[in-house]
């Protein structure tokens, strides 16, 4: 009674004239993606196994406190456990396919199959050693907290907002990628859904039987979905255009092609030694170049805008956080790479060092500035 009180009440001032209310001030989608790649740039430079927990601690922690109600929002722990599967993945390999570095600690052995000369250098089986099995451990946990970075993101940003702050020129692109990533949490939505039913029905929703039984409704769901998306893309006249002169048409492609190709060049050569005088300068002008390409190129999108996100104090504070996680994390790189790749040959304990440490406790920022997710479904911005 007093929700839909409140609802009258908002509606009657309203009609007096009295100004909308305004979106409680919920943070830009894109600021969640740029700070989830900034954990996952930090995360791609090193492999200590300590530095790499702690980035996924901070991904976890701010995913529980500023996280939303809504279904994309519970595929974390999904992401979680694929990060999990990819680090078994891993070891198993190293168990019976071995693994290239030299050791010395031999754990046990397993039968050897034997290959033909062709496979020389190819073993399945044979000896398991402590070096190998340690190796792969920092491989797959590194593709795995980049997972888990990943899985931050869809879970605490919109996919729809972030469509709406695309350029018009990556708008049909950008439809493409967001039904993408949003296939993984409307299917673990749909799993959750059905197996709650089951349980209602007291039937059981654990073991391979019952994941058969689900995987049918879940893919009958899936199918109504794309055929209410395509409806709904050609109602709104997804994939028309407006008429451009070719000038600017060619204008745009020389613009977007060269930028990006300035982008490519400026980044190798940031990142070779021999480039570093031209790299900047390159990747600036490339930027520029790109812009104005996707500026041009929005000319032809036919498509408005309703109440499109702000870039605010907020979101450049969390987009900042990671941003300055990946800058330690590759500062610490290039100055001590020792602390943050350890070496499994000789087999010693890795040590958490202290400036990336510290960088990665900033990304936990998000947990304190971005504004909390509303606890009344009535108050979820749209």
């Amino acid at each position: 009674m007093t929700t839909v009180g409140a609802r009258d009440a908002r509606s009657r001032t309203a009609l007096r004239g009295a100004p909308a209310p305004r979106r409680g001030g919920a943070l830009h989608a894109g600021a969640w993606w740029v700070w989830a790649l900034g954990l996952g740039t930090a995360a791609s430079r090193t492999t200590n196994p300590l530095l790499l927990g702690l980035i996924v601690a901070v991904a976890g922690y701010v995913v529980a406190v500023r996280r939303t109600d809504a279904p994309w929002a519970r595929s974390y722990a999904a992401f979680l456990k694929l990060g999990l599967a990819v680090l078994a993945i891993r070891l198993l390999f190293a168990l019976f396919f071995g693994s290239p570095i030299p050791s010395t600690r031999v754990l046990f052995t397993l039968p050897e199959v034997p290959l033909p000369d062709w496979a020389r250098g190819v073993r399945i089986g044979g000896l398991v050693t402590a070096e190998g099995l340690v190796f792969a451990l920092y491989e797959g946990l590194r593709l795995a907290t980049l997972l888990v970075c990943v899985g931050a993101a869809n879970a605490l940003a919109s996919p729809a907002r972030l469509l709406k702050s695309l350029p018009g020129a990556l708008y049909e692109a950008g439809v493409a990628v967001v039904v993408a990533m949003t296939f993984a949490p409307h299917l673990v939505a749909d799993v959750q859904r059905l197996r709650a039913a089951r349980r209602l029905r007291g039937r059981p929703d654990r073991g391979v039987k019952a994941l058969l039984q689900v995987g049918l409704p879940v893919l009958e769901g899936a199918l109504e979905r794309s055929v209410a998306l395509a409806a709904a893309m050609d109602a709104r006249g997804y994939g028309r255009t407006a008429r451009v002169p070719p000038a600017v048409r060619r204008t745009t492609a020389a613009l977007t092609l060269g930028g990006l190709l300035g982008v490519c060049c400026g980044t190798y050569g940031l990142l070779s030694s021999q480039g570093a005088a031209y790299g900047l300068p390159l990747l600036l002008a490339g930027l520029v170049a790109a812009l104005g390409g996707l500026w041009l190129g929005g000319r032809r999108s036919v498509r408005s805008r309703y109440r499109p996100d702000r870039w605010g104090a907020r979101a450049w504070l969390v987009s900042g956080s990671g941003v300055a996680v990946a800058a330690v994390m590759v500062w610490a790189a290039s100055s001590a790479p020792g602390s943050l790749n350890p070496p499994a040959v000789p087999l010693t304990a890795p040590d958490l060092p202290l400036w990336p440490a510290a960088g990665a406790l900033l990304g936990l920022l998000p947990a304190f500035v971005a504004p909390a997710p509303p606890s009344d479904p009535e108050e979820v911005p749209q």
